[in-house]
């Protein structure tokens, strides 16, 4: 198992734009980025429910950082091996960079 990093180009209603960035552990670049939604969809599935967003999983993937209102672009998604470019933490969770 590898660490990746999983690039979603995203858009606010309000028309910003930013890029969701999804880390964790996985097998290849598929696998990334078929963890990566999944992960977004139970956070979607979550705070459409009330409930809270689901906790870090044991392989790394979280989405502490799910921002209702915002669609992301999964088709223009990029997935690669994990490069601390900004000096952030192998934390597992979703990163909003600006």
């Amino acid at each position: 198992m590898a660490y990746y990093e999983v690039n979603v180009p995203m858009r606010s209603v309000a028309g910003d734009s930013g890029i969701h960035v999804f880390t964790g552990t996985a097998a290849d670049s598929v696998a990334a980025l078929r963890i990566a939604q999944q992960t977004y969809r139970a956070a979607q599935e979550a705070q459409h429910a009330g409930r809270a967003i689901p906790g870090k999983r044991p392989d790394g993937w979280a989405a502490r950082g799910y921002r209702p209102g915002w669609q992301l672009d999964w088709r223009a998604a990029t997935t690669a091996l994990w490069r601390d470019m900004h000096g952030w933490p192998r934390s597992g969770a979703i990163r909003t960079a600006w």
